[in-house]
């Protein structure tokens, strides 16, 4: 039986191999999950001796399918409370990230279908992100950064970061949530990405407009 810690690693590098493709640096890996790389490449060793990782030296890791689908049912486990919380417990979006993570280990399979039953088996969550099938097949994702978009670009909103409580309340402020149109109005030199929304323009960080994810148009 894995721990807790294990199904987090998993997950994170199931995350960063969506993102960015395998293989996953260890260092990456550890700002995901704010560890040490000690501590990393320790839990990494334990991971690839039960054939859920493999490791590549000196480049990183890569989950094996056994490692993927573990990580895929924990996702959907999280990304299923969160859409619960917010349907139908009235949670802000801000607010049932770390209640998912506190829950998305300990729930049984009954109550997985339930709630997805419960909700009418919903594609994403409150923050867009897709919420994998009960095949746990690999979800696609055709979406980019915002941050990576270009001037003159029109792009909608496909899903954002949910780690970041205050950025999230930001963004509600802001009207940048997911199925937002944005026109890209200017990328500049020093990191701002200023989007014009439906309720006028927005200058973000690029911390905050790599966390968005969008579709072009």
């Amino acid at each position: 039986m894995l721990s807790d810690v294990m199904e987090d690693y998993l997950k994170a590098i199931y995350v960063l191999q969506t993102e960015d493709g395998p293989p996953v640096s260890t260092s990456a890996i550890a700002a995901e999950v704010d560890k040490t790389a000690p501590t990393v490449t320790d839990m990494l060793g334990k991971l690839a001796e039960r054939g859920l990782l493999e490791r590549e030296p000196y480049t990183g890791v890569e989950l094996t399918p056994e490692g993927e689908a573990v990580a895929l049912e924990v996702i959907r486990h999280h990304r299923l409370i969160e859409a619960f919380l917010a349907e139908q417990l009235d949670y802000d979006w801000s607010e049932v990230h770390e209640e998912a993570d506190r829950l998305e280990h300990h729930i049984s399979e009954a109550f997985e279908r339930r709630v997805a039953a419960a909700l009418g088996d919903p594609e994403v969550d409150p923050h867009g992100d897709p919420i994998p099938g009960a095949d746990l097949e690999p979800v696609t994702d055709d979406s980019v950064r915002l941050a990576d978009c270009e001037a003159g670009e029109t792009v909608v909103v496909a899903r954002v970061s949910d780690r970041d409580e205050d950025e999230l309340e930001y963004l509600a402020d802001a009207g940048i949530t997911p199925d937002t149109e944005l026109d890209v109005v200017d990328v500049a030199p020093f990191g701002m990405v200023t989007v014009r929304t439906p309720d006028g323009e927005q200058s973000l960080p690029e911390s905050v407009a790599t966390s968005i994810r969008v579709r072009r148009r």
